[in-house]
Parts: C-alpha cells; sequence; structure tokens
C-alpha cells in the first residue's frame, strides 16, 4: 500500500505490517483514504477527527449544492389559446424564478392518432418562451402523454439601462430645493414690511373717539336751557298769585 505519514508525508509504498507498526509508533491510526487506487492509498490520521471532517465537507456541499425544482403544467390537444395563454403566463413565471418546466400533452380516445396536433401546441409554447428558456428535452412520447422539458437559459433584457420614471422625476425635483429655500429666506422680510401696517390703525383710534365725547359733554347743556324756561314760568305764577292773596288780606 501507499503509505501518508501524521504529518502529510508521503512515504512510499509499504507493507501493512509496516504502516500498522507506524501507527501505533504515532498513537493513531491507519485509515484507508483512496481504496480504489492502485496500489490502496492508507493515512496515518486520527480516525475520529478524520470522520469530522468528512461529514463537514458533505454538509457544505449540500449547502452550496443548488436543488432545482420542476414544475408542470398540462394541456389537451382541444384546449383553446385563450386557456393555454394561461398556462404560458404561469410557466413564465416558474422559468423566471429558476425553475424547469415540464410541458405535458395528454391524449384520450382516438386523440392518440393526430400527434402532430399536439407537436404544433408544444412548438407554440416553445416559441412563446423562448427568450428565457431552452428546450432541454425534445418532444416525446411516454404513454398516452406527450412530454417537453424547458428549462430557464437565455436572460430577459435588463431594464436597468434606462431610468425608470421614479429616477426622472427626482432628477427633476432636485433643481427645485434651492428656489425653496429662497423661499423660506423671503419670508421673514415681508413679515417685516407687513409689521409698520398693522400698527397704524392703532394710532387712529384716539382720533375718532373725541367726537364721540364731545357730543356728551353738550347733551347736558340742551338740557339746562330747557329747564330755563320752566323757572321762569313758575316764578311768574307766583308773582301772579301774590297780590291776590294781599288784596284778600
Amino acid at each position: 500500500m501507499r503509505l501518508i505519514g501524521a504529518d502529510g508525508e508521503n512515504v512510499g509504498v509499504v507493507e501493512l505490517k509496516t504502516a500498522l507498526e507506524m501507527a501505533y509508533a504515532a498513537g493513531l491510526d491507519l485509515v484507508e483514504v483512496a481504496a480504489n487506487a492502485n496500489p490502496p492509498v492508507c493515512r496515518i490520521i486520527d480516525y475520529g477527527k478524520f470522520v469530522y471532517q468528512k461529514t463537514k465537507k458533505e454538509k457544505e456541499a449540500r449547502r452550496a449544492q443548488k436543488v432545482i425544482e420542476i414544475k408542470e403544467i398540462r394541456i389537451r390537444p382541444k384546449t383553446t389559446d385563450h386557456h393555454k395563454s394561461f398556462k404560458v403566463r404561469d410557466a413564465r413565471r416558474w422559468l423566471e424564478e429558476g425553475k424547469k418546466v415540464k410541458v405535458r400533452v395528454r391524449f384520450r380516445g382516438r386523440e392518440r392518432d393526430y400527434p402532430e396536433i399536439a407537436l404544433e401546441d408544444l412548438k407554440d409554447i416553445a416559441e412563446a418562451l423562448q427568450d428565457i428558456s431552452i428546450i432541454e428535452q425534445a418532444p416525446s412520447f411516454e404513454g398516452r402523454t406527450l412530454l417537453m422539458v424547458l428549462a430557464p437559459g437565455a436572460t430577459p433584457p435588463k431594464k436597468e439601462d434606462k431610468p425608470g420614471p421614479q429616477e426622472e422625476t427626482m432628477a427633476e425635483a432636485k433643481p427645485a430645493a434651492p428656489k425653496a429655500e429662497k423661499a423660506k429666506a423671503a419670508e421673514p422680510k415681508a413679515v417685516k414690511a407687513a409689521e409698520p401696517k398693522a400698527a397704524e390703525p392703532k394710532a387712529a383710534e384716539p382720533k375718532a373717539a373725541k367726537p364721540k365725547a364731545a357730543k356728551a359733554k353738550t347733551a347736558p347743556a340742551k338740557e339746562t336751557k330747557a329747564k330755563a324756561p320752566k323757572a321762569k314760568a313758575g316764578k311768574s305764577k307766583t308773582e301772579e298769585t301774590a297780590p291776590a292773596d294781599t288784596q284778600d288780606a
């Protein structure tokens, strides 16, 4: 056998007995690494560590492995174009997600005698999806069905080259920011100019109050003038009655 030492050095071709003695002296195990090689390859290593590293590599390989899911659509030779459009739409969505799609045509009764109708349907579906898929398996019979397999192949054209409507609106809105700042800076000036105008009506209020006070003062004067004649009239009556009393006396 070909022996690899504990340090990873290639010892060469040795007998089994000498390999076991070397492993025993190193306190490790003799593990067969490549049984199909000629001669078989053995290595002096700790067996527990060897199993742990092997399982760890297998887990990492499973994580890196990409599982491709397979979907299937089923039609018949009598399926209408409107109904097939729904099937093609679903197949396009699955292919864009990276899944394979099986297209199966099922025959009933004597429909099996006219396979050219089903072949035309499969050809139309393949042409409708040729921008994002490739034919992995050509149409072939499986019992009473005709099967075709599509795999995600050609990538659709990218739409990121042209700026979208949102990016255009954002680009147009950016230059308008300085105008908004200028408007904000102009607001305090408008407030300062408006303050003196608001103070002018207050200074005019005392002028309007003076005529009212004058009218209030003149009103009592009219009352006194009206009462004065009455007092004179009263005196005249007493004067007229006084001689009468004296005459009676």
